[in-house]
């Protein structure tokens, strides 16, 4: 696709740096990518997707916009509060820019829809707060042979990486999901507003940066964040041979949701 005059104007930021330039934007604005979850990560990385000029937007979240949501969710107002997230969302969206293509799933993504859903996209992001919906993220996608970033947070922490076809997946870090309880969820510990949009927005960077095939992924190494000191560290790993969805011989090869509590927060 062309660029027309107005839009190299709205990306000549972009377009000045020498890892994207026209053909670069060209490529972001060709791209499709797929954000499950419009709260405190899927937010900033709607918002500065559209921002970039990425050519079409999924957005899939069953929940409507709750009062307390508006203390980390960026991207719902004040009167959006009962209105359904991926409206809300593709509303801020096309009003940072119209030129993106905005699809809205209000449905809860479970085994029996995701692939249909992710399957028309470039790149999938999980912004979701619970553990069920992550590992069927995961699975999906390795089993779809879909890119993604994975982001979780939790009070002062976050942490997150990216996957590609080939690379070790969520479940090469984390095999199954904990015990009911082990882990708190944001109802019970909370979360710093800020933390949700440092994370967001370093998924989102990750993604433009798959877009533009440009950099080193975080591939193979998980991020993580400790806000209260400022510090962020990597850790790597590689793809475990034994995987019980990317492994030389997979157990997992249909997708199934796992039974565990959703935060409500």
């Amino acid at each position: 696709m062309s660029l027309s005059d107005e839009q190299i104007e709205r990306y000549s930021r972009h377009i000045l740096l020498n890892d994207v330039g026209v053909d670069g934007q060209e490529r972001i604005s060709a791209g499709k990518v797929l954000i499950i979850g419009a709260g405190g990560l899927g937010s900033p990385v709607a918002l500065y997707l559209a921002a970039a000029g990425v050519g079409t937007l999924g957005l899939a979240d069953s929940d409507k916009v709750d009062l307390s949501n508006l203390q980390r969710q960026v991207i719902h107002f004040t009167p959006d509060v009962g209105r359904p997230k991926v409206l809300s969302a593709r509303d801020k969206i096309k009003a940072i820019n119209p030129d993106v293509k905005v699809n809205t799933y209000e449905i809860r993504v479970n085994a029996a829809n995701i692939a249909g859903i992710i399957k028309d996209y470039d790149f999938i992001v999980d912004g979701t707060d619970n553990f069920a919906a992550k590992f069927l993220i995961n699975d999906a996608c390795v089993l779809g042979k879909k890119p993604f970033s994975h982001g979780g947070i939790l009070r002062f922490e976050g942490q997150t990486m990216t996957f590609v076809p080939g690379s070790a997946c969520y479940r090469c870090v984390f095999t199954a999901p904990p015990s009911k309880g082990v882990v708190p969820n944001c109802s019970q510990s909370g979360i710093l507003g800020a933390v949700a949009g440092m994370l967001g927005t370093i998924q989102a960077t990750e993604v433009l940066r798959f877009l533009l095939g440009k950099g080193d992924l975080l591939v193979d190494r998980l991020l993580i964040v400790e806000a209260m000191n400022m510090n962020f560290r990597v850790a790597k790993f590689s793809r475990r041979s034994d995987c019980p969805v990317c492994g030389d011989h997979p157990s997992i090869t249909d997708l199934f949701d796992e039974n565990l509590k959703e935060c409500d927060v």
